[in-house]
C-alpha cells in the first residue's frame, strides 16, 4: 500500500503522506477513569505530550499516577495531518506514538511527571525502543509552554549524567513545544485496560532520576 521506506530514518517533509482534514473520532470518555479525553478539560489542568515507545504501555505509565486527570494516545512530531495507524507505521508521516497527559499541577508537578517519563524507557535508543524499531518509537517530550521546555531540558541534562555513569550513551529524546497532537483510533485508547494481556514492550534502564 505504501512505498518502500527506511522506517529508521525520518521522512522528508515533501515525501510525507498528505493526511486529511477530518480528525479521528474517539470515545470522549477515558476507559479507566471516565474523565474526558478530548478538550475542554477541567479548569486548572496542565498538559504535556510524551513519546516513549509503543503507546499502549506508555499510556498506562501515566493514567495510574495520582494527579493525572486523563490520558489519550495519538501521533505527533511529524508532518501528516490526522494520520491513521497504518500510515504512521509506514514511516511516511514523521510522527511518533505519543501520550497526551492532562494533569493537576497542584497534586503532581511537572518534574515528577518527567521522572516517570525518563525511568519508564531507555531514552538513548534513537529510532527504536527495545524490539520496536522505526521513527514512530522515538523518544520525545512535546511541551505546552516555555516553562515546561526549560524544565524538560534541565531534567534531560541531569539524567544524562546519571546515565553516563551507568554506562549508557547520549540521550536522543527530542524536546520541543507547540507540536500538534492527533488522536489515534479509538481501539488504541487505554488499550491495556481493555486488553490486560496485551503487548507492552517498555523497559527502563533501572537508573533513577535525580531529585
Amino acid at each position: 500500500m505504501f512505498e518502500n521506506h527506511n522506517k529508521a530514518q525520518m521522512v522528508d517533509p515533501q515525501a510525507a503522506l498528505p493526511g486529511r482534514s477530518t480528525p479521528m473520532v474517539v470515545n470522549d470518555r477515558h476507559y479507566v477513569s471516565g474523565a474526558p479525553i478530548v478538550p475542554p478539560f477541567r479548569d486548572g489542568m496542565a498538559q504535556v505530550v510524551f513519546a516513549l515507545g509503543c503507546f499502549w504501555g506508555a499510556e498506562r505509565c501515566f493514567w495510574v499516577k495520582e494527579g493525572v486527570y486523563t490520558t489519550a494516545v495519538g501521533y505527533a512530531g511529524g508532518y501528516t495531518e490526522n494520520p491513521t495507524y497504518e500510515e504512521v507505521c509506514s514511516g511516511l508521516t514523521g510522527h511518533t506514538e505519543v501520550v497526551l497527559v492532562v494533569y493537576d499541577p497542584s497534586i503532581l508537578s511537572f518534574p515528577q511527571l518527567l521522572n516517570v517519563f525518563w525511568e519508564a524507557h531507555d531514552p538513548t535508543q534513537g529510532m527504536r525502543q527495545g524490539n520496536d524499531q522505526g521513527t514512530q518509537y522515538r523518544s520525545a517530550i512535546y511541551c505546552q509552554d516555555s516553562t515546561q521546555l526549560s524544565l524538560a531540558t534541565q531534567s534531560r541534562d541531569s539524567y544524562q549524567e546519571k546515565l553516563k555513569l551507568a554506562g549508557y550513551q547520549s540521550i536522543t529524546t527530542e524536546i520541543a513545544r507547540d507540536k500538534a497532537f492527533f488522536y489515534a483510533e479509538d481501539y488504541h485508547q487505554q488499550y491495556l485496560a481493555k486488553n490486560p494481556g496485551g503487548y507492552c514492550g517498555l523497559g527502563g534502564t533501572g537508573v533513577t532520576c535525580p531529585g
